[in-house]
């Protein structure tokens, strides 16, 4: 199977690379340098290109079967507001509608669309406005980009993540629609492989499941 990766550089966007390539899928990332890829395989294409070109990503679509989307601003951010991954979300999804490609799976925060109401009231009435702004400028984003999936004739899932860390894996991921049984992280390794297993997976089709260890 084709997949089609963008933010393949980022924190987690390099294991999910790792993880699809161990898998076995052909894997094509479009990225701004190709320096930002070191890692090599046979079954591993890297693209120099644009997201914000529509010409760029309809060029890189061509011969694709799944879309991964798992964009960041890098880091923190620096708590100014931002239209990076919802601009660049736009022309994805235009794209995969002209291209026929079916499927998209795109990372999003928790506390972004309906999980906003599974988080403690704590965080979102002072910790996310006031102590993390760098936070909320990016769930503000998920929040411009979320509509723009969920209103497509695309097959999509969306996967909310908490706080992401670099710890092991702890092997374990607690997936929910309503809230239940969450935490309020997950490791790295294991957010690449729930977010990996949805490729060959319809658990989750046009759903946007919360994950969590």
């Amino acid at each position: 199977m084709n997949v089609l990766i963008f933010g393949a550089t980022g924190f987690s966007g390099q294991l999910i690379l790792a993880e699809s390539l161990a898998r076995g899928y052909h894997v094509t990332a479009l990225v701004r340098k190709r320096s930002g890829v070191n890692l090599h395989h046979p079954n591993l294409t890297i693209v120099e290109g644009n997201v914000l070109k529509h010409s760029d990503v309809a060029n890189v679509l061509r011969g694709q079967e799944v879309v991964i989307q798992c964009l960041g601003v890098g880091g923190k951010g620096n708590g100014e507001p931002t239209t990076f991954v919802s601009d660049a979300t736009r022309i994805i999804v235009r794209e995969m509608e002209q291209a026929g490609v079916r499927k998209l799976i795109a990372m999003s925060n928790a506390g972004a669309g309906n999980s906003i109401a599974f988080q403690p009231r704590i965080f979102t009435r002072f910790i996310l406005p006031y102590v993390m702004k760098w936070l909320k400028v990016i769930i503000d984003d998920k929040n411009r980009m979320e509509p723009i999936i969920m209103d497509s004739h695309i097959d999509w899932t969306i996967v909310r993540c908490p706080n992401i860390t670099e710890k092991q894996a702890k092997n374990r991921v607690t997936a929910s629609l309503d809230g239940k049984g969450l935490t309020m992280s997950i490791t790295n390794p294991d957010v690449a492989t729930f977010i990996v297993d949805q490729i060959a997976s319809d658990m989750f089709s046009r759903q946007a499941p919360s994950i969590s260890n």
